[in-house]
């Protein structure tokens, strides 16, 4: 089993929740997260006065998958929050060694 985190553009959500869903992703997380990575945030403009804004907002989308769907799952998100710029993100994939269903007390695969 593989856990794939995706930090991506929050515009970009709902395209890569719908490619998720078509790869084959019964679930997901998703949470408002904030951060920078190498853009370093930006400056804007505010009553004439100048700040930087370093943490952007992001989307944070957690899926657990078998090992053999990774691919996909990992295909889809690339290719749906690709912008071509700057801050499009980062994918994280950890193996994940159990994984248990409170409600049933199904583990493992079983449990995705």
């Amino acid at each position: 089993m593989k856990k794939i985190e995706a930090v991506i553009r929050h515009f970009k959500l709902e395209e890569v929740k719908d490619a998720l869903t078509q790869a084959g992703v019964q679930g997901m997380t998703v949470s408002e997260v904030r951060g920078f990575g190498r853009q370093k945030g930006h400056k804007e403009q505010y009553r004439g006065a100048e700040y930087t804004v370093d943490f952007l907002p992001k989307a944070k989308i957690e899926v657990i998958v078998g090992d053999d769907l990774a691919p996909k799952v990992i295909e889809a998100i690339c290719k749906t929050a690709r912008t071509g710029q700057v801050g499009d993100g980062k994918i994280f994939v950890s193996d994940l060694l159990d994984l248990v269903r409170i409600r049933t007390g199904e583990s493992g695969a079983e449990a995705i």
